[in-house]
């Protein structure tokens, strides 16, 4: 039989999304809490009773989930502006990687209520939290150590004065100072 000839079917998006749920035994309110929904329109969306969206943070979001790129959905529509890479973005990432765990996995091991943001910070609509608290959370799900979660908060404590309009060299002396005494707080020195 020639397979050449033979017509390609497209999974639907509503398939794609249904089989994930099934296969990571995610239930629905878990996912729609990660992608930041309601329940019903998961509901919806899997039984193909309203059209898939095409809702570029939706889409980015259930890919960035089920860790796949958002073009696999035919719905999707390459936004015209550009997305950050964040380097720390990146690392959190690679941390996910490195200790062979799911992004749900991951998600799951946030409060319910954090798990949302989380997915935005993985699809690089918002940075990484400078809060450094937050940033040792994510560290202790990650196995990060204290060093490393302090080179993120710093580097990141670093781009909100910059943006803000400080002249860090300029400033070097007080801003070193700062992370001097930050380094001793956390017990790094």
């Amino acid at each position: 039989m020639n397979t050449k000839n033979k017509p390609i079917v497209q999974e639907k998006s509503s398939e794609k999304v249904a089989k994930f749920l099934e296969k990571n035994a995610l239930h629905k309110k878990d996912f729609a809490e990660m992608i930041g929904v309601t329940l019903s329109y998961v509901y919806n969306l899997i039984d193909d009773t309203i059209p898939f969206s095409t809702r570029s943070t939706t889409l980015e979001r259930i890919a960035t989930v089920m860790q796949i790129e958002p073009e696999v959905f035919e719905e999707y529509k390459i936004p015209q502006e550009p997305i950050l890479i964040d380097e720390s973005v990146e690392m959190i990432k690679q941390g996910i990687t490195k200790k062979k765990i799911t992004v749900v996995n991951f998600l799951k091991a946030f409060p319910r209520k954090k798990r949302l943001e989380i997915v935005d910070i993985l699809r690089g609509a918002l940075p990484i939290p400078i809060d450094f608290k937050e940033l040792q959370l994510i560290g202790q799900i990650l196995d990060l150590g204290k060093d490393e979660i302090y080179a993120i908060w710093e580097k990141r404590l670093r781009q909100v004065l910059e943006i803000n309009g400080m002249n860090t060299n300029a400033n070097a002396a007080l801003v070193n100072t700062m992370f001097d005494c930050a380094k001793k707080y956390i017990n790094l020195q």
